[in-house]
C-alpha cells in the first residue's frame, strides 16, 4: 500500500513536538518535589512512548514492514504507562475517600 507523500509532514511534525516535550519533562525531573519528580518520570515515559510510536509509523510508512516492530514496542510501553497512571490516580482517590 503506498502511503502518499504529504501525509509523512504532519508524522514528522508530530513526532518532532513530542521530541520538543521531552525537555520540559526533563526540567521537571531535577526539580526539589519528591512527588512532582514521581509524575514527571511517568510524564517523561509517556512522551518517550509516543516518540517511539510516532519513528516506527514514520519508518513503517517510509521504509516498510521491517520497522513496525517498533511502533508496536511504542503501543505496548504507551498501555504500561497509562496503566500505571490509572492506577496511581486509583491510589489517590482511594486516599481522599478513606
Amino acid at each position: 500500500m503506498d502511503i502518499p507523500n504529504w501525509l509523512l509532514w504532519p508524522a514528522l511534525g508530530a513526532a518532532l513536538l513530542q521530541a520538543l516535550a521531552l525537555v520540559p519533562g526533563i526540567r521537571r525531573l531535577r526539580g526539589p518535589d519528591p512527588a512532582a519528580r514521581n509524575k514527571a518520570r511517568l510524564d517523561l515515559l509517556d512522551s518517550v512512548a509516543n516518540l517511539i510510536l510516532l519513528t516506527g509509523l514514520l519508518l513503517y510508512m517510509t521504509a516498510g514492514d521491517p520497522w513496525l516492530w517498533l511502533s508496536l514496542t511504542g503501543i505496548t510501553l504507551l498501555t504500561l504507562v497509562y496503566a500505571a497512571k490509572g492506577l496511581r490516580l486509583l491510589r489517590a482517590r482511594r486516599r481522599t475517600a478513606a
